[in-house]
């Protein structure tokens, strides 16, 4: 049942490249079909998923290469399936968004569905070796998509993201195999090891090597240069999937293969873990109020929203830990939204510079809808209740407060100031006159809206009735932090006395 979600777009991506006389338009078609497929029967996976069994679902193995002790084993549980629905739905959305005069359309869509494939599998695989494969699998089409169809710095960026994602890989890699050979298992299978023989500081050795990995991915300051630059360049579908998606490969990596298989290591190191997510999350929103780029602005924000999935599995607590995937969720709903109205404007104004924009709320000559979609969006993004962005937030402060107060005051900073930077984004591009350079505007389509609004849709949605979510989730994470952290107990243990 699982291969099919990896099947379906692998086979997708063949037909279209190699089909003979095929159009671009059928070639959208056919990737947009391929997608929805693959989305729905994630969809009727969900449905028989039962969400009180903690265990792998939907099981699939077979020994792969015995000598390597690599096997092909493939699993479901409450915490990668979410991210399997973000992927599809998104994968369908970046490809209905795309420009249907895309040049090279059969090579484009191709690696769109490859790319799909490839984050589905690492999302699934429950041997670490496999998982390595398919991390490295989805890094080969993202570096063609904004290579061959970015902007102006489109080489340089996609470079920049490949040396980067490459180191990651490396030291992802050297860490997984240090896992296995120390521990003496035979397999690299997660239901096979045993790091529980591994002392202290081996743990902490191997923890460090898969925190700079996933920390490369996800990205966390000072590791995070090369994002900037990979959206600015990357086109609007490639951006959707670029913060909506594959930055979740880190973060899951984190949970699934540091505090879980580590967990003794992840106690020690908690404390800078928590720190380390306050840099990033107050750097990557001082950094978004100085852009006057709107897709380098929400690229910050981006950096600034995943240190709180760090803050979140640092405090190590179940419901810190449910706060984490639900803002990995509310994340990629959010960013992807906003990535799509920038690229609307982009397209409509021809500029995404709050120099040049202003007024664009005007509800005759500019982008009244988009406007609302906006403002949608930046309050989503910002932590307004109502929305998904709110409750995500309110679950990690709320889970992580207790464990490390300081931090998560810290932290919740970071909300106020992606107020501040979203709100000059809407008062410098969306409020005023409209602006001379911009004021015989083209018409918005329904065409350019109806992605935007299906993603604002699921934010309300998510946010009025979020335990739609959180009941595949929070048996897994209660499951998951089954080990007391050491650094919770004790700060628990003085709250208490303090009272």
């Amino acid at each position: 049942m699982l291969s099919a979600l990896l099947l379906v777009p692998l086979l997708g991506a063949a037909f279209i490249s190699f089909l003979p006389g095929i159009s671009p338009k059928l070639s959208r078609g056919v990737a947009l079909v391929v997608a929805s497929i693959a989305f729905l029967w994630t969809a009727v996976l969900s449905s028989q998923f039962d969400p009180g069994e903690v265990s792998q679902q939907f099981s699939e193995f077979f020994p792969w290469v015995d000598a390597l002790g690599l096997s092909y084993h493939l699993g479901l549980d409450g915490l990668s399936l979410p991210l399997l629905l973000l992927n599809g739905l998104l994968t369908c959305i970046a490809i209905y968004s795309t420009d249907e005069n895309i040049a090279r359309p059969r090579f484009y869509y191709s690696l769109l569905l490859l790319l799909n494939a490839g984050v589905t599998g690492a999302f699934m695989a429950q041997d670490l070796l496999l998982f390595f494969l398919f991390y490295e699998i989805e890094l080969i089409p993202l570096y063609f998509l904004i290579a061959i169809w970015g902007g102006e710095k489109r080489g340089y960026a996609a470079t920049k993201f490949l040396i980067y994602t490459a180191v990651s890989g490396i030291i992802i890699l050297a860490s997984f195999l240090g896992i296995v050979w120390l521990s003496g298992a035979s397999t690299f299978a997660l239901d096979a090891l045993n790091t529980k023989s591994l002392s202290l500081e081996t743990q902490i050795l191997l923890l460090v090597g898969i925190l700079i990995g996933f920390g490369i991915k996800i990205p966390l300051v000072p590791f995070h240069t090369w994002l900037p630059d990979a959206h600015v360049e990357a086109s609007t579908p490639i951006s959707v999937l670029l913060a909506g998606v594959l930055l979740k490969l880190g973060t899951y990596g984190l949970l699934r293969f540091g505090m879980n298989l580590l967990p003794e290591a992840w106690s020690y190191l908690a404390p800078a873990l928590a720190t380390w997510a306050v840099v990033s999350v107050l750097y990557g929103a001082s950094c978004a109020i100085a852009q006057t780029d709107m897709k380098k602005m929400v690229a910050y924000s981006s950096i600034g929203h995943m240190g709180y999935v760090l803050l979140a599995a640092a405090a190590g607590t179940p419901l810190s830990v449910l706060g984490g995937i639900m803002e990995m969720i509310s994340h990629g709903l959010i960013s992807a939204l906003l990535f799509l109205l920038v690229g609307v404007v982009y397209k409509k104004a021809g500029s995404r510079d709050l120099n040049v924009l202003q007024g664009l709320l005007n509800p005759e000559r500019g982008m009244p809808v988009i406007g609302s979609l906006m403002v949608l969006g930046v309050m989503a993004s910002a932590g307004i209740p109502g929305m998904i962005g709110f409750i995500a937030e309110f679950i990690v402060f709320r889970g992580s407060f207790a464990v490390y107060p300081v931090q998560t005051l810290l932290s919740m900073i970071g909300t106020g100031l992606t107020a501040v930077y979203f709100l000059i984004l809407m008062n410098r591009a969306f409020f005023g006159r409209l602006s001379a350079q911009v004021i015989n505007l083209p018409r918005v389509s329904w065409a350019d809206r109806t992605p935007a609004v299906v993603l604002a849709v699921l934010i309300v949605i998510f946010g009025i009735q979020p335990n739609w979510l959180v009941r595949w989730t929070e048996p897994t994470m209660t499951a998951m932090v089954n080990t007391p952290n050491p650094v919770a107990t004790v700060s628990l243990v003085k709250a208490k006395g303090k009272t």
